[in-house]
């Protein structure tokens, strides 16, 4: 897949999308669009710096968070080509009953959100790191005692099994009357 604008997708690589990520064909390809439009490379592939100057990002506290969850997802430390890019976009697709995907799933979206917290990847959520999350988000609007305090009572009411860590699971219980399936799409192009 070059990244010409005047190349196109092949129709077994929108296929291929289609059935991975569940969005429609002209879905991808208004996203392909968006995808050459960032892709300051011109090499058919994103690097943390392209998605950093999306305005939205950019200006966003946990964006590099987003960012950084962009690349774990795909495997890729430095470098994201279109059908991981789209694997990612798939976690945000809103949930129609009769295409669900395991990206777009409860359980999906789940772990995408659980990797904006896990920092170091070692798939527990500690009170640093949650802390740390935190600061991101409400930056010195609130004192840092308070956030401290935030955070200990989470890990307390999350932490089931006494270590001091919110596992994957434990995530997932706490959460398990949020409409996580509503709160993490976006309508997509169509």
């Amino acid at each position: 897949m070059g990244n010409h604008s005047s190349l196109l997708l092949r129709e077994e690589e929108i296929e291929t999308i289609q059935q991975e990520t569940g969005f429609t064909p002209n879905q991808i390809e208004r996203l392909y669009s968006r995808f050459t439009s960032l892709d300051k490379g011109d090499n058919g592939f994103l690097c943390r710096e392209d998605f950093h100057r999306i305005p939205e990002l950019a200006i966003n506290p946990l964006g590099d968070r987003i960012v950084n969850a962009f690349f774990c997802e795909s495997g890729s430390e430095d470098q994201l080509n279109f059908r991981q890019f789209m694997k990612v976009l798939a976690h945000f697709r809103p949930v129609k009953k009769d295409k669900e995907n395991k990206l777009n799933s409860r359980e999906g979206k789940l772990r995408f959100a659980f990797q904006m917290y896990d920092t170091d990847n070692d798939e527990q959520i500690s009170k640093e790191e949650l802390l740390g999350v935190l600061q991101m988000m409400v930056g010195d609007n609130i004192s840092e005692e308070q956030l401290v305090s935030i955070a200990e009572r989470t890990i307390v009411e999350a932490d089931k099994d006494g270590d001091q860590m919110i596992s994957f699971q434990e995530f997932c219980t706490a959460l398990e009357r949020t409409d996580v399936e509503q709160k993490m799409s976006i309508r997509f192009l169509n």
